[in-house]
């Protein structure tokens, strides 16, 4: 079987290092290109030094639409609002698109303008749904047939999947409030105050409360799981003094006479086969245990009855970079055309 022939477009940020990352070990992949607008010239192992050795390639500075001539698949690792242009520039090429920003994941071009901060440049694109949502636990059989995926967000990945054994099971209708923590390198790899260590090693501290971007995502993905219309959730992120994971608290309200064991039920049931999503026993979930690797630990604790409602907690660990990021839109390739979806993700976390 001849070798898919991939490109890279913005390779050099802590996204496009777990792309190659991956990608470099694909058995049906040959890396053909990346490209960057910085360290231009320079070797792949140059830049991302846990790749030094292991490819040939220089990062180049192309036009999108000669990038990827000839290419078969292009994975975008690009901040949003840019990725959008370059799409609209390559989407006649014939090639896949595998795109790990958030500039295709929304149906609602409104929704977009208001968490994104600017109107987006095709919004019949959003409407049409001409990129497949690329979460396989929940698109499994759209994946089997789409050219085109949008990756989902990394803290999209840990809340809803948090969350998700609720909406199948059609406990899902109400308020939803979630303290979710991320590791620094979910800020990309430029430095800045917040990421800059002596500040981040020793702080806690939020960003975005209640206006993240993936707020609208979480929902969308939660309703079209089942969840009802009605759900909403208030969301605060945090930054935390770690490089890599997430670590998620969703607090939601059952009926009153709900209990553990039904939930339990739930969360095997929702999870069963699934390769990448663990439902923990006998503890919670936790970032140790998934740092660095495509895995996602869940699990859940059952509160107290107040009135007609019990409440639940619902939380989740992945790492950002992988599950939340390159891990799964490579899961979501591998999907696309039909290989076994744990190719160059199977291995497990770091220890300790």
């Amino acid at each position: 079987m001849a070798k898919l022939k991939a490109v890279l477009i913005g390779g050099t940020g802590y996204g496009g290092a777990e792309i190659l990352r991956r990608l470099l070990f694909h058995p049906h992949v040959e890396l053909v290109r990346v490209t960057a607008v910085d360290n231009v010239g320079k070797r792949v192992g140059d830049v991302h030094l846990n790749l030094q050795g292991l490819t040939e390639l220089v990062f180049e500075q192309v036009a999108p639409k000669e990038a990827v001539k000839g290419a078969d698949v292009v994975f975008l690792a690009m901040p949003h609002k840019t990725t959008a242009a370059v799409v609209l520039e390559i989407l006649d090429s014939g090639c896949r698109i595998v795109d790990l920003s958030g500039d295709f994941r929304l149906r609602d071009p409104d929704a977009y303008a208001a968490f994104y901060g600017a109107a987006h440049p095709a919004p019949e694109l959003l409407r049409e749904g001409r990129f497949t949502y690329g979460m396989p636990e929940l698109d499994r059989a759209a994946l089997k047939t789409a050219r085109y995926v949008a990756s989902p967000g990394c803290f999209a990945t840990a809340i809803a999947l948090g969350l998700m054994p609720l909406a199948r099971g059609g406990l899902l209708s109400g308020p939803v409030h979630t303290v979710a923590a991320t590791g620094s390198s979910g800020s990309g790899a430029n430095p800045q105050i917040t990421t800059h260590h002596p500040l981040r090693a020793a702080n806690l501290r939020t960003y975005k409360p209640l206006e993240h971007q993936h707020v609208p995502e979480i929902l969308q993905t939660l309703r079209r799981a089942g969840g009802s219309e009605a759900t909403t959730l208030e969301f605060v992120p945090v930054s935390a003094p770690l490089p890599r994971g997430i670590f998620a608290t969703s607090f939601a309200g059952v009926p009153a006479d709900t209990t553990a064991a039904q939930l339990d039920a739930l969360w095997k049931k929702a999870w069963a086969g699934e390769p990448f999503v663990r439902v923990v026993s006998g503890r919670q979930p936790e970032v140790i245990g998934v740092a660095h690797s495509n895995y996602v630990e869940v699990g859940f604790s059952l509160g107290p009855v107040t009135g007609s409602t019990r409440r639940v907690v619902c939380f989740s660990a992945l790492d950002n970079l992988v599950k939340g990021g390159a891990g799964q839109a490579v899961q979501a390739f591998n999907a696309m055309m039909g290989f076994d979806e744990r190719l160059t993700l199977g291995e497990p976390g770091l220890w300790p």
